[in-house]
């Protein structure tokens, strides 16, 4: 047996395996390329619909750290503070998004005609 096959044996054995914290980055970097190829690939039209439903997933978002700030008590300063930056630039994305959505529905929606004007006394004082 080579001394990898020996170790990854030992490491099942034991229970020891990769640390959370290596893999939730490598599940947040994956994340990251999935989502840049999905959203790379859309097209001008769908935009505005797309970015109304990820206002609503991080409406989603938002409120779960809501939910963790009120009932987390035990979470300590570092983790308290790591949320609330997250919660604060959440409630920025959702606000944002919802104004750069409604400014793009205004481009679809008819421009008001300017009324006709009344003849002036100015036409009538020529003649």
């Amino acid at each position: 047996m080579s001394a990898l096959t020996t170790t990854l044996a030992s490491a099942t054995e034991t229970g020891a395996g990769a640390s959370p914290l290596v893999t939730n980055l490598a599940i947040l970097v994956l994340a990251g390329l999935v989502g840049y190829a999905v959203i790379s690939k859309v097209p001008n039209t769908l935009h505005t619909p797309l970015m109304s439903g990820t206002n609503a997933i991080h409406g989603v978002v938002v409120l779960g750290g809501l939910v963790l700030l009120a009932a987390g008590s035990d979470l300590g300063f570092v983790t308290s503070l790591i949320v609330f930056i997250a919660l604060v630039f959440g409630v920025v994305n959702v606000i944002g998004g919802f104004v750069v959505t409604d400014r793009m529905l205004e481009m679809f929606k008819a421009k008001p005609k300017p009324k006709a004007d009344a003849p002036t006394d100015d036409t009538k004082a020529g003649s």
